[in-house]
């Protein structure tokens, strides 16, 4: 981890504003880079004047949305058609009907606008949001737009934080990761709570 930290840093010194846009980029297929290394060390180079903060922002947001569309463009190409051949093939071993398919459709049709902005907020999910996006069908310039403003506000509170704490912004990652933690054992329990609809339903169709 110190490791990709440092060769984080290095690419932002190296390539700026490129940088930036470019590993943010990179955070929505590999969730694995930590974004908030990136925006809140961003946030500190605007600090020291050798970036403009509004240069950082934009150029985060850029690489946010770059990313969002080209999953939202894989989720459009595996599409409702191909999940739908899926669950009537395979959707009996897993237990998964074409009506659970309907609602999940039809509930991401009425609130999919909200969901992507606020999962903007939220760690992997961030990434993960595009596919149904695109999947659904939704707007292109409905998700772009919800995704930009997300993001954008994310961006803005992580890279402020970093310009805020000058040379302490590695003392923002600490509260950053509690924040982070605390979503992703919420995540974890919503997981666990479903595997647990599913196991009820096998053991009632079972009966």
């Amino acid at each position: 981890m110190k490791f990709l930290n440092q060769w984080l840093t290095h690419v932002m010194e190296q390539f700026g504003y490129l940088g930036v846009a470019l590993l943010i980029f990179l955070e929505n297929l590999f969730p694995p880079i930590p974004s908030e290394i990136v925006l809140t060390f961003g946030g500190f180079l605007a600090g020291e004047h050798k970036l403009s903060f509004i240069g950082v922002v934009l150029s985060a947001t850029t690489g946010s949305v770059a990313g969002a569309i080209l999953l939202y463009g894989l989720g459009a190409w595996i599409g409702k058609k191909r999940i739908y051949h899926f669950t009537e093939k395979y959707g009996k071993y897993v237990y998964i009907k074409e009506t659970d398919i309907d609602r999940t459709v039809h509930w991401f049709d009425k609130y999919g606008h909200w969901t992507v902005f606020f999962c903007r907020f939220i760690p992997v999910l961030r990434c993960l949001i595009s596919l149904p996006a695109g999947m659904t069908h939704m707007s292109f310039w409905t998700f772009v737009t919800y995704s930009a403003a997300g993001a954008l506000i994310w961006n803005g509170i992580m890279i402020y934080l970093g310009k805020a704490v000058g040379n302490h912004w590695h003392s923002v990652l600490q509260y950053i990761d509690y924040y982070s933690k605390f979503f992703i054992i919420i995540l974890v329990i919503a997981v666990i709570f479903l595997i647990w609809k599913w196991w009820k339903r096998k053991k009632s169709d079972n009966k």
